[in-house]
């Protein structure tokens, strides 16, 4: 692979802390820093110029793969520090590229800002642990967090399915497999059937996308495995709300009653903008389904879900709980709460000691 051609592109994004990169024809290349798209004083990309930048990061599979399909995932590592997520694809007749950027050194979770108790969902030996958010909210990094935090405290057989991979895990205490979705295993669903027959104590799946993968995702977790997944879902009540409602209606009472059995947690997140300076905040909501929980499930009565979050037992909080602890730490500004909350009127204000009513 020669990454010489495009070193220019990613060596401004990485200056800049960008998450990710645009390269597209006939446009300047542009990188995405904090939520803001900022377009580069570089020249134009001409068509000609960006296939010499992109082709020669693909293998001569990834090239078929390209010219058959027209877009793809891949994945490559550029630095010590640094490797790099791609979708390739073409508009208007030409190759263009988002690349994600993805940090190789770790930190830990509380380096990330998200609270200890997290870190206990990793101390489980079974049950569905959810990481949800909208896109770009910093879910796989969570994910990947977590996955090294047990590798690095108990002996476990870790099985990923990714599309494409990202981090690159060194197996310590636990063995950890990696398998790619178009190169390792056909799909998530595929990989995650034979995940069962290779005696995995922890299944992890870079995303659920449909009904095989969520119905394979529970099945793994209810067979007395921890599975761990993303899902593009803003909180708790709609992560929850999408696993059901991908189901035929006469499937979906069944469903309840396997998710409320089998959920161990879920992890909402968003990044906001920080009162000071540059950079994001991560807020997080957290539930841990205790047996009020797992009964609302069962009973279909979502919405209800909310008021145990916030009673906080076993550690659980609501994004609003969340982000007044961030206001009270002078980390976000009151109008950024309210922006990013669905229910606004329980953010307080900086002099307020109770969110108002």
């Amino acid at each position: 692979m020669n990454s010489d051609l495009i070193k220019p592109y990613l060596d401004i994004a990485i200056k800049h802390k960008a998450s990710d990169l645009h390269l597209v024809a006939w446009h300047p290349p542009a990188y995405r820093t904090d939520g803001a798209l900022i377009n580069t004083q570089m020249p134009m990309l001409r068509p000609e110029h960006l296939e010499k930048i992109i082709i020669p990061l693909l293998s001569d599979k990834q090239k078929l793969q390209f010219e058959h399909c027209s877009e793809m995932d891949f994945s490559f590592q550029y630095d010590k520090d640094h490797s790099f997520r791609t979708n390739l694809y073409r508009q208007q007749g030409y190759i263009a590229a988002s690349i994600r950027i993805v940090p190789c050194v770790l930190r830990t979770l509380a380096e990330l800002g998200i609270p200890p108790v997290v870190s206990n969902l990793t101390h489980k030996h079974s049950g569905l642990i959810l990481i949800v958010g909208r896109a770009g909210a910093g879910k796989t990094t969570t994910m990947t967090h977590m996955i090294e935090q047990i590798n690095q405290e108990r002996a476990a057989r870790i099985i990923t399915i990714e599309d494409p991979i990202e981090f690159i895990y060194k197996s310590k205490l636990s063995l950890i497999v990696q398998r790619e979705v178009g190169n390792d295993t056909a799909t998530f669903a595929s990989g995650l059937k034979y995940a069962l027959r290779q005696d995995p104590d922890v299944v992890v799946i870079g995303e659920m996308r449909d009904l095989q993968s969520i119905s394979m995702a529970l099945t793994t977790a209810e067979t007395g495995h921890l599975v761990v997944a993303t899902l593009h879902a803003s909180d708790t009540v709609e992560a929850i709300n999408r696993i059901i409602d991908v189901y035929p209606g006469d499937k979906q009472n069944q469903i309840r009653v396997q998710l409320a059995e089998n959920l161990a947690g879920i992890i909402a997140q968003q990044l906001v903008p920080a009162k000071k300076g540059s950079g994001r905040i991560l807020s997080t909501e957290l539930c841990i389904p205790n047996v009020a929980i797992r009964n609302l499930i069962r009973r279909n009565a979502l919405m209800e879900i909310r008021s145990q979050i916030e009673a906080g037992r076993d550690g659980m909080y609501t994004f609003e709980q969340n982000f007044n602890q961030l206001i009270k730490q002078q980390l976000i500004r009151v109008d950024t709460a309210r922006s990013h909350s669905k229910y606004p009127n329980l953010i307080r204000t900086e002099d307020d000691e109770e969110p108002q009513e």
